[in-house]
């Protein structure tokens, strides 16, 4: 029998990783910290940097803390609730490729266990108890944090790319 994580979860967080990618096109690494003038909006930087937090969450969670690599600079920086503030000087976050690069490798991190996870363990109570109500099976949150999370928070990144004059990525 085929397994949720390599039949549903890992192509779903390949799709998500691609339109990622897709939308880095066309972006400066001047520009990936900067708000467009007198908007209010999450850019690429904190995104990104916001995303990559996720991966090794999820790891903990699915009983693989040996592979999470955690860092608390970026949990300090982009964790939920943290301001995205605009970055004229590159002084705040770290260069767009730092930030690319540990978004991508942390994700590309959950492939193989997405793949061999056991049903049974997807079909768990979600261990997020503030999810909980949302996502009650781990699986349910594991599909969110690689697709829904991933492609609302790209939506923010399509939209900046607008506001910035770049045209569609697609």
């Amino acid at each position: 029998m085929t397994s949720i994580g390599s039949k549903i979860l890992v192509p779903l967080n390949r799709f998500s990783l691609g339109y990622a990618q897709a939308l880095l096109k066309d972006i400066k690494p001047a520009d990936f910290a900067r708000q467009p003038k007198g908007i209010d909006t999450n850019h690429p930087a904190f995104v990104f940097g916001h995303l990559a937090i996720y991966p090794d969450r999820l790891l903990e969670m699915l009983g693989r803390a040996d592979l999470a690599r955690p860092d608390a600079h970026y949990v300090d920086l982009f964790a939920a609730g943290k301001p995205c503030t605009d970055d004229p000087q590159g002084k705040i976050y770290p260069e767009m490729e730092q930030i690319v690069a540990r978004f991508n490798t942390r994700y590309e991190a959950l492939n193989p266990v997405l793949a061999e996870i056991p049903n049974e363990v997807f079909e768990g109570v979600n261990p997020n108890e503030k999810h909980r109500d949302r996502f009650p099976t781990l699986g349910m949150f594991t599909a969110f944090l690689v697709g829904s999370h991933i492609m609302m928070h790209m939506g923010q990144v399509s939209a900046w790319r607008r506001c910035m004059g770049l045209p569609s990525a697609m």
